[in-house]
This record gives C-alpha cells, structure tokens and sequence, in this order.
C-alpha cells in the first residue's frame, strides 16, 4: 500500500509559472475591488464585467505552462498515492499529470448555471450574457465567492483525516474554511510546508522550506524518496 501524501497547495506554486496571485497586499485582484468581482453581490450589480473579468483569467490560461514543482508531484504518484486539495482555480496541476485533485474553490475552466452549485458544464472559451445551459438558465463561472458555500470541503476533510504526509505549499494559510483543513490530519501525520515568507508555526525546522515552490519541491522530493526508499 502506498503512503497517503496530502498536498495542500496555493497561488504560490502557480505564480512561477505566471498566474497571478489572488490578490495583492491592497486588496485588489488585477486591480479590480475583490468584493466586485468575486462575489455574489457584485455579480448582480455588474454580471458582464465579473464574466469579462474571468474571461481574461481563463484566456491567461493558454499563455501558461505547469512549472517544476506542478511536475514534480505529478512524478510522486510513483511512489505515493498524492491527493491534491488546491486553492488555485487554473488547471495547472491537471496539465502537469496529477490524477486525485479537489478544487475548493473551483475551476476558471468550467461554468455552472447562476443561484446553483450543480450542472457544472467545461468551459473553454470566453463565457458572456446570453449563455444558457440546457434548461435556459444563464450560466456564471465554476467559482466560490465570497459568502458561498465551500461544496467540495467535506471530501477535502475526508481526504486530510487519512493523510501519512501533509504538504502545504505555496498558501498563506489565511484563507478560512480552506486553512482549517490543517487541523484534520491524523496526530502522528507528518508535515511539510514549503513557502518563502510563511511563519514556522506548522512543523520541525528541518521539513519546512522557505524557498520558492520549485526550489522547495526539488529539496521536498530528494528527502522525502530518501526517507521512503
């Protein structure tokens, strides 16, 4: 039976590769007010610039490639079983070869109909008033808003309760419910955190890396085979 490695990922491991982070220290996400486009209430008041708005991040998305680090955990099913719980809404670690991955806060690649978390449908192209699912409905991203439910924190809790390795990388960890998830794990699971300015708070010195995500993935993937073979 493999070993069971958790990895719960953030922006950080996407912005070597060019996605931009969330949002930056003042609050704006690409210089937009985050409660104006990543919530409900914003999208009701202005629904074609939110979809606009998500236009231009999915179309990022064919600019971008996975980097070392979205690699080299794709390479480490080999050896465990890698469950991946993201905070990222790109595709980079289903592009780089990962197989077991839960997106909590949804997917700029898919669209569901508004007022549902349900029907969620792919979604490629650019996403526009007037586009409807099949029973009518005008469609919205596949992405959690603030004041919206988490659908898929249950399974991520399930996924951390039978975790042997926990990897935190590239998060600030402040982001609630999805920073919680932390304080699921089994007593005796170990932890790894890779992250260039997190505090050490979280495990021994010598498993936390305050590198980059690739660099850290390098130094995370020579201990971790090391101590496995």
């Amino acid at each position: 039976m493999k070993k069971k490695l958790v990895v719960f990922s953030g922006a950080g491991i996407s912005a070597e590769s060019g996605v931009q982070t969330f949002r930056d220290s003042n609050g704006l996400w690409e210089n937009h007010r985050v409660e104006d486009v990543a919530s409900p209430e914003g999208f009701d008041r202005n629904p074609q610039m939110v979809l606009d708005f998500y236009n231009a991040r999915r179309r990022q998305l064919n600019e971008v490639t996975p980097n070392k680090a979205h690699l080299i955990l794709a390479e480490l099913e080999d050896v465990f079983e890698v469950n991946i719980i993201t905070q990222n809404v790109d595709d980079l670690h289903e592009r780089a070869g990962s197989t077991k991955i839960i997106h909590l806060h949804g997917e700029l690649k898919k669209a569901r109909p508004v007022k549902s978390e349900s029907n969620i449908i792919s979604w490629e192209g650019d996403l526009n008033l007037g586009d409807l699912n099949f029973e009518g409905i005008q469609l919205r991203p596949h992405i959690v808003w603030f004041g919206e439910m988490v659908p898929e924190m249950d399974k991520a809790i399930d996924f951390c309760s039978k975790a042997d390795l926990f990897l935190v990388i590239g998060t600030s960890m402040s982001v609630y419910p999805a920073a919680g998830l932390i304080h699921y794990i089994p007593a005796n699971c170990k932890i790894f955190v890779i992250d260039p300015s997190l505090p050490n708070t979280y495990t021994e010195t010598e498993n936390y890396f305050k590198t980059s995500a690739t660099q850290g993935m390098e130094l995370f993937k020579e201990m971790i085979l090391k101590k496995e073979i």
